[in-house]
């Protein structure tokens, strides 16, 4: 080889080895994060039909991620310890367990989180792998509930993450679980944390049990406007879902919806010029050929094998038949109806209380209740709360709920210390009478305390009226209720009360006609 094709052969290689090197210097310029985040998942690690796809599929889908990227960090943004009878039956320990197999890395604090009461809290964060958080949250004396912030060093990223839990808490759980503490306004504390943690961090995260709900005092939208330095927030407690975000000023929010229906993905590219967030989600459709973690499935399935004793556990008995036969609890007064009702009269102490028929899926025999029959008959892991409605909004939910009647309706409302009568010679819409509470008849300017499930509170089965009505305080799940209050009594025999009346001429005429035939 000439020199001349030795010097051009030279400055190949040069050029070569020159283009690899400044390739190494951007590779190593630019860092990618990849944020997998989960909310308001109730418990919910099961694939279900109502229900989303399960902790076993995602523990796979983690995996396939981070085959992808190294750089993972795994978050919750609360309402996650209580909902379900995999998580009541063991007071959340079940929940932390498959948690900690799956690797989150943190959570914050949501209100529900608080329903097994602060004790079982703090031994369940004792319990955790990952760390449970939230900045706003105080005893009395200025103390730290948990801890604030958590900063973590992912390879050469520093990754910054607080929490902060909505201030409603104080009264959506029972206050015996809140007591001593207080929840400061979020903003302030959000601003400290941040200015706390901006010459410490790489990337600041929220992780907010706030929720987007405007009609909220304080959301995650006005976090966004109001605090500065905040790369990225992961939402929970509205349920929302925002398939790429929700952009507020220079801050993305992200939030899956709930029940783990869907597995929030972000991607963080951080250089010198700036910092770009793209988020996405992964559906349970999108996953639904996605291949259960054989670990993780194992873990679930020798909890629920243990549990199945426990759910033979004797809590009570009755004397009679609890009757919760679809057509009856859709149609009419059940003593079973009044059994449920009257056991959210015993946990709050409202003036009266409603649910509704479509809530009750069963019937229990006479004999030994077990805990599995409750778990039957109230499935849905609703919780109690508490709501101020003027006597005209009452009516107006009784009006609705009977408003299909003679035909069933999963709307029917079942009540406690209340009664009404259906005058049905009237057109529907004006045709619930006679309405009293605690034996008074009801004023219809007046204000009263209404015990009811979150589910009817929510406007679920088109109850609308109480929608925007001022939550009093948020209490535990109907089922524990229920339990409670069997265990109170031990020996239970509820009947019809006639609580609710109904007035038919053609009944009238049948009654009277016994009357006056009677020897």
């Amino acid at each position: 080889m000439g020199s001349k094709e030795s010097t051009l052969l030279f400055l190949l290689i040069m050029l070569i080895c020159c283009h690899n090197n400044a390739n190494e210097v951007n590779a190593q310029d630019t860092k990618k994060l990849t944020i997998i985040h989960t909310n308001d998942t109730h418990a919910r690690v099961i694939e279900g039909k109502y229900d989303g796809m399960g902790f076993a599929k995602i523990a796979t889908l983690i995996k396939q991620i981070k085959a992808q990227n190294e750089n993972v960090i795994i978050l919750d943004a609360g309402d996650t310890f209580h909902g379900q009878i995999f998580a009541t039956l063991e007071k959340g320990s079940s929940i932390v367990k498959v948690l900690n197999q799956v690797g989150y890395d943190a959570m914050v604090l949501g209100n529900h989180d608080f329903n097994y009461g602060q004790k079982r809290l703090l031994e369940l964060i004792q319990m955790a792998d990952f760390d449970v958080i939230s900045a706003n949250i105080k005893y009395l004396d200025g103390r730290n509930f948990v801890s604030p912030y958590v900063i973590k060093k992912i390879n050469d990223i520093s990754v910054g993450v607080f929490g902060l839990t909505t201030p409603e808490t104080a009264y959506m759980t029972h206050p015996n679980n809140v007591a001593g503490l207080c929840f400061d306004n979020p903003i302030e504390a959000a601003q400290n944390t941040v200015d706390d943690l901006k010459e410490k961090t790489d990337v600041i995260i929220a992780l907010s049990h706030l929720g987007t709900d405007t009609n909220n005092e304080y959301s995650s939208k006005l976090v966004a406007k109001e605090v500065k330095g905040i790369d990225l927030i992961v939402d929970g407690h509205s349920h929302s879902v925002f398939p790429f975000g929700l952009k507020v000023k220079n801050t993305l929010i992200v939030s899956a919806g709930e029940y783990a229906k869907n597995l929030g993905v972000v991607h963080l590219n951080l250089d010198q010029k700036e910092k770009r967030v793209m988020a996405r989600l992964i559906t349970k459709s999108d996953a639904c050929r996605t291949e259960e973690d054989i670990f993780i499935k194992k873990i679930i399935d020798t909890i629920l094998s243990r549990q199945e004793t426990i759910l033979l556990q004797v809590i009570g008995e009755s004397l009679t038949d609890l009757d919760g036969e679809r057509e009856n609890v859709r149609t009419k007064e059940t003593n079973l109806g009044n059994l449920i009702t009257d056991s959210m009269i015993y946990l709050t102490k409202a003036q009266a209380a409603i649910i509704n028929g479509g809530g009750i899926r069963g019937s229990i025999d006479k004999g030994d209740i077990t805990l599995g029959q409750i778990f039957t008959v109230l499935p849905f892991g609703n919780t109690v709360l508490t709501k101020k409605l003027k006597g005209r909004d009452i009516k107006k939910a009784l009006e609705h709920g009977t408003s299909k009647y003679p035909k069933a309706s999963g709307a029917f409302p079942h009540v406690a210390q209340m009664t009404y009568s259906i005058d049905l010679k009237r057109p529907v819409g004006n045709r619930i009478i006679n309405i009293k509470i605690d034996g008074e008849a009801i004023d219809m300017d007046a204000e009263y305390i209404i015990a009811t499930n979150d589910f009817i509170a929510a406007g679920g089965d088109h109850y609308k009226m109480f929608l925007n009505k001022e939550t009093i305080h948020e209490y535990t799940a109907l089922d524990e209720g229920l339990i409670e209050y069997i265990q109170m009594h031990q020996t239970i025999a509820p009947e019809i009360e006639e609580r609710i009346h109904i007035i038919d001429e053609l009944r009238l005429r049948h009654k009277y006609w016994a009357i006056f035939n009677s020897p």
